[in-house]
């Protein structure tokens, strides 16, 4: 396997953790050339110490500051957004890696698609909220999506040597988060503490609380059907406490293929950078005996309104699902702020969904600005 220049975006969050701890265990086969961050430059000095990137990326401009002024000239400090699209867009790399959470994702990647890189992606919404122009853009310019998130990269494996004209559908698992068993009447009085302890995942804060929501299913389902082709109608997911299967697919014979796994992210990481290759890891692995049963049941979805909202988005199109990624955004950082309740997140949503105007196959410009009224528009309600 020839040595391959990586570019991380996120490399603070549990993503980007996670991707470090990997290439840390291959000495030889990876090379950082940039880490990007929105802000944790605490986290993100140690990492420069041990990767020695030529160049940094830091989101925020005051952390960048102070980045400078502790680290000298160890390498280029570049600042903001522009930072952002300008690394993406100039630096010499293979893989790109996009592990940083929000909205901000889209833009740099857009520039490795253009670029004819590698994809590795775990930020949700670039697929979520410019999904059609993505894909449209990757074929173009013959770049590589290959998903990161576990479910996805389940499903991408498991289609490995299979034609699109066979699937039947699409199943993702999904750990049902913290309260799966939790009466709907208490779900007012949810603490924040309480949705931030995720039972199976060491996540950021945003994903899990989006898991708690059952709004990273929904997430997930608009980005498979963007990644696979496969119409919603035919994407269901299916609640496995034990997240040991990861996803599966049905194929019109009635066979199901599955991929399975511990709940460990640097697996689909590692396949993502490895990939077509598989190499071999001191991991842990699956005892079956260990884990004695495993556990389906269909999601509650008058409980968790956010999964309907999800499907409502991917079957309206156009500019619906980045309406529905920009006020969940804006929905889940008042509730972390505590300034609404955990009920007001599906509530928010469903509203822009309704205010907000739907534009049908929108430009990247409309995107932006879609994302934009929608924010404005949830900041101003409680």
């Amino acid at each position: 396997m020839i040595m391959k220049k990586i570019l991380l975006l996120g490399s603070t969050g549990s993503i980007g953790i996670n991707t470090l701890k990997v290439i840390r265990n291959f000495q030889g086969k990876f090379k950082i050339e940039a880490l990007a961050i929105n802000s944790r430059i605490d986290i993100l000095e140690p990492q420069i110490e041990e990767f020695h990137p030529k160049y940094v990326v830091v989101k925020d401009e005051e952390a960048a500051n102070r980045l400078k002024n502790k680290i000298g000239n160890k390498c280029k400090i570049l600042a903001g957004k522009s930072g952002l699209v300008e690394i993406a867009a100039q630096l010499d790399y293979d893989i790109f890696i996009g592990a940083m959470v929000g909205f901000d994702g889209l833009a740099p990647t857009l520039e490795a698609v253009k670029r004819s890189k590698r994809i590795a992606l775990a930020n949700k919404e670039t697929l979520v909220v410019a999904g059609e122009l993505v894909t449209k853009l990757c074929k173009n310019f013959n770049s590589e999506l290959i998903p990161i998130d576990s479910e996805h990269s389940a499903i991408y494996q498991c289609l490995i040597g299979e034609s699109p004209e066979s699937i039947e559908k699409l199943i993702l698992t999904a750990s049902g988060g913290p309260f799966r068993n939790k009466d709907k009447k208490l779900f007012e009085a949810i603490t924040v503490e309480e949705a931030l302890n995720h039972p199976n995942w060491k996540m950021g804060n945003k994903i899990t609380i989006d898991s708690a929501t059952l709004m990273n299913k929904g997430l997930e389902i608009i980005e498979a059907h963007w990644l696979f082709g496969i119409d919603s109608s035919k994407i269901e997911a299916v609640i496995h406490p034990q997240s040991i299967i990861h996803s599966m697919v049905q194929f019109i014979d009635g066979s199901v293929k599955a991929q399975l796994g511990l709940p460990d992210m640097k697996i689909p990481i590692q396949y993502a950078l490895t990939y077509p290759d598989r190499l071999e890891n001191n991991l842990d692995r699956i005892k079956f005996s260990n884990i004695g049963s495993l556990s389906f049941s269909e999601p509650d979805f008058e409980k968790f309104e956010c999964l309907n909202l999800a499907y409502t988005a991917i079957k309206e199109g156009g500019t619906a699902p980045c309406i529905l990624n920009a006020a969940n955004e804006v929905a889940v950082d008042k509730f972390l702020n505590k300034k609404i309740k955990f009920t007001a997140i599906p509530a928010l949503i469903n509203r822009a969904l309704e205010k907000i105007e739907n534009h049908k196959s929108p430009s990247l410009e409309t995107i932006y600005e879609c994302d934009l009224q929608t924010r404005l528009f949830v900041s101003g309600l409680n």
